[in-house]
Parts: C-alpha cells; structure tokens; sequence
C-alpha cells in the first residue's frame, strides 16, 4: 500500500475558524452585493467598521457626570438628549453623515429617582444605542438576558449583583427598531466635591444599561458575584 504524495495532509491549510454561521454567510453575500450595486464601496465599509470599533461608553459617562454637576446640562440632556450628546462629542450622524437605519433613531435618557429605578433591554433582537455606548456586551444579546429580564427584573438584577429595595419601582425599558435608551443614574453619596472626570469615571457601561449603580471606587466593569438563575 502506498502513500498518495499528492496530497500531503502535514502542509493542508487548515480554516480559521471551524465553520461559518448563516448569519456570517448572509452579511457577506448582503455587503458584497451592496458593493456591487454601488450602495457603498469597500472602503466605505472599512471606514464605519473601524469608526464602530473605537466607540466605548465614556461620552455617556463624560454626559452623566456633567449633568449631575449642570442642572442645565441635565435638562438638556433629558429634553434634548442628541443635542447633549453633541456637546460630548457624539454625533448621532457621523461618520456617514445621515447615520444609518440602525444608530439613527429616537434618543432618550431615563433618570432613575429615589424611587424608579431603569434598566433596559432589546427583547426581540439587540437594539443598543451603540454611537454613544458603543458595542453592547455579549450578555446583552443572549436570549437568556432578553427573554427574562421583561419577567423577573428584580432576580436578573441580583445576578448582576444590584439589589434594590421593595420601595423602588424597577421599570424595564424595552428597546426597538425606532428607539434607544441611555440610563442616567442616581449621583452616588460620598461624592461631593468631585470633578466631573472624577464622577465619570465610576458611571460604568453596566451603569448606563441600569444593571448597576454607581459607587466610589468602582471605575471599571468588575466580575460580580452571581447566583444560579431560577428560571434559566
């Protein structure tokens, strides 16, 4: 018996990845068709990709923290929110400049209260106010998050480590194809004095979609301590 030189299973390329998904699938043969009928060009896409990757949560932060300091920002802010959002430096068009039919919707920001406390959540897809929070976390999208959150807020809530009081009316914000949301949450006691980079720093991403609050100390997206979910 022997060995078939002509193909030499030592040297054989392997693939990058193990297989590709129909939803990779349907993006490639979407953007290649959009190419070729001249919608955009390759560069274009190029552009907004790399333009979407560098966005991160700080402008909402830099807004947060400004508008716990301004009552006049904050007014802004809550009656205008693309407005204040261009006086952090977010526009809501580039870098298009007519946005696109994902990013460029209705904008509002909830301010949470004594006694209302907002989380949001995409319940049928991953609707995320991505120009100005920038690319959602992977447990934003999961089924697991979308599909209970609108059931048991106050148990999906205490897997991410926040327990609220009874007295507090928890509302879940349910986003869509036409709206994004921002949480504008309670100024933390124990911060009196602070500058406005000092109180941006501990207005985290998870902050903004409501899944935490704000504390001294907390200036990153730490691992918190969960439980098993009940209704998984």
């Amino acid at each position: 018996m022997t060995h078939d030189h002509d193909h030499d299973h030592d040297r054989t390329v392997k693939p990058m990845v193990d297989e590709v998904t129909d939803f990779e699938v349907l993006e490639i043969a979407l953007r290649e068709l959009c190419i070729e009928k001249g919608i955009f060009t390759a560069e274009d896409h190029r552009r907004f990709t790399e333009f979407s990757e560098q966005i991160g949560p700080t402008p909402a932060a830099n807004l947060v923290a400004r508008a716990w300091l301004d009552p006049d920002f904050k007014q802004l802010a809550l009656t205008e929110p693309m407005t204040a959002s261009k006086e952090v430096g977010v526009d809501w068009l580039e870098p298009t400049g007519f946005g696109t039919p994902s990013d460029f919707t209705a904008f509002e920001i909830l301010e949470d209260t004594a006694t209302l406390h907002h989380v949001i959540v995409c319940a049928l897809c991953s609707c995320y106010p991505r120009p100005i929070l920038g690319n959602s976390p992977e447990w934003y999208r999961t089924p697991n998050y979308r599909r209970r959150l609108v059931r048991w807020p106050r148990q999906v809530l205490a897997e991410f480590g926040l327990y609220l009081p009874d007295d507090i009316e928890v509302r879940v914000q349910d986003s869509n194809q036409k709206h994004r949301y921002m949480v504008m949450p309670l100024r933390p006691e124990g911060t009196d004095g602070w500058t406005e980079q000092q109180l941006a720093e501990i207005v985290t991403r998870d902050c903004l979609i409501g899944v935490a609050l704000p504390k001294p100390g907390v200036t990153s997206n730490v691992i918190v301590d969960t439980r098993p979910a009940v209704h998984p």
